[in-house]
């Protein structure tokens, strides 16, 4: 009788988790038939063409302009400064804390990180305007510091606490073994850690990365208050620019409803979309690459 009811039991969660999946993807799903339904109506008036590689974006003005490129380019910009911060910091963080790091050390680091992941993207946001703008500008000697590199500094910093945390657990999953031959045959930690540990966990680290360039291009708070939200061509680092994000979230408030410029904003939300999915692809490729390496 008992063996009959925990049948009973595991099927019944059996069919729970798989509609629970189901549902997952049916929600994925759902979101993605609203994009795509409500960008078709976009470009029954705008081609696909002039949007992605229109070089002006003003759909207020008297003849509406409708050229994503240049916030195309200013996520773009802001996103790989961020990453190009946060990964060897992130990436050095976790390493640290994983091998050098002392157990006591060790617990009081991973709580101070996992603090910083809690703090809200509106108060970044503000510190990057009440703090981190004003030192940019004098450095560089501009009218303000609202640019790409304010929004990427502070990108790099919400992108940190994700990145240190899934990289030190990969780093922190290598067998005890690699460690042990390697130190075996004379290499030094510094060693170990270059040539063995880090190729080991590449895969983990490469999910850390791309974790991080998921976040840093999916946020909307801090790029909203910190990078000027100015829809110019980016030319560098300390221009003002309006990431996609930014846009959607300044312009739906106020537009009117099911006009060319409200379906503008979800024709910005399927491109986001679908550079989200490119990233992740990449990186599941390399992840995959990586480990066929590691089976040979």
């Amino acid at each position: 009788m008992k063996y009959k009811t925990r049948i009973a039991v595991d099927h019944v969660f059996k069919i729970i988790f798989k509609a629970t999946g189901y549902l997952v993807l049916a929600l994925l799903g759902g979101i993605f038939a609203m994009l795509i339904y409500n960008s078709i109506s976009f470009f029954l008036d705008v081609r696909p063409l002039d949007f992605i590689t229109g070089m002006e974006w003003a759909p207020t003005a008297k003849d509406p302009k409708y050229g994503m490129l240049p916030l195309i380019l200013s996520t773009t910009i802001v996103t790989f400064g961020a990453m190009a911060i946060a990964i060897p910091l992130g990436i050095g963080t976790a390493a640290f804390i994983a091998i050098y790091a002392k157990p006591r050390l060790k617990n009081i680091l991973k709580p101070a990180i996992e603090m910083l992941a809690a703090i809200p993207s509106v108060v970044i946001g503000f510190l990057g305007i009440v703090v981190l703008s004003p030192g940019i500008a004098n450095l560089a000697d501009l009218p303000n510091g609202l640019n790409a590199l304010n929004g990427a500094i502070l990108l790099a910093i919400m992108a940190l606490p994700t990145i240190i945390t899934v990289a030190e657990d990969a780093i922190h999953a290598v067998p005890n073994s690699y460690k042990e031959a390697s130190y075996g045959v004379g290499a030094t930690k510094w060693q170990t850690l270059r040539k063995v540990i880090i190729p080991a966990a590449a895969p983990g680290i490469i999910t850390a990365v791309m974790l991080g360039v998921g976040r840093a291009i999916g946020e909307t708070m801090t790029v909203l208050m910190a990078t000027g939200n100015a829809s110019l061509f980016p030319t560098g680092m300390f221009d003002s620019v309006k990431t996609m994000t930014a846009t959607i979230a300044i312009e739906m408030g106020e537009v009117p409803y099911q006009t060319t410029h409200y379906y503008a904003l979800y024709a910005i939300a399927t491109v986001l979309f679908f550079m989200t999915l490119f990233a992740n692809i990449v990186g599941e490729f390399f992840i995959n690459r990586f480990r066929k390496y590691h089976a040979v």
